[in-house]
């Protein structure tokens, strides 16, 4: 369901007006059943869960448009502290590989539901 144009679109505009809200969407990989983000939050603010919850809403009305019916969404996620550049490059090699280890694509960087919104300074 998320592996689509629709999708990837109204996931990015999602995640640039979030920086009006000073959280930054580094790299992600958006697969066809779940998705991999790299985030960074304000120290005070908007939660992980409360962001994670408004992504899922957003993208939840672009899947009810293409058809797609409730539920859109597993209850949890998987969440990770990145503390160090080594961590960040580390986790980010095994998610950009996900989409050719699954099959989707050739090469990671043939993947079209993939990129990045900010540079994170990890980087």
């Amino acid at each position: 369901m998320l592996a689509c144009a629709e999708i990837h679109e109204a996931f990015c505009i999602f995640c640039m007006r979030a920086q009006g809200y000073n959280v930054a969407l580094g790299r992600y990989v958006l697969m066809p059943d779940h998705a991999h983000l790299f985030v960074m939050l304000p120290p005070e603010g908007i939660t992980l869960i409360k962001w994670v919850q408004s992504l899922r809403s957003t993208l939840g009305k672009t899947l009810l448009t293409l058809g797609f019916e409730k539920p859109h969404w597993q209850e949890g996620s998987f969440d990770h502290v990145l503390r160090s550049y080594e961590s960040y490059s580390q986790k980010w090699d095994y998610v950009r590989m996900n989409p050719a280890r699954a099959g989707l694509s050739e090469t990671p960087e043939a993947w079209p539901y993939q990129g990045e919104i900010t540079r994170l300074p990890f980087d």
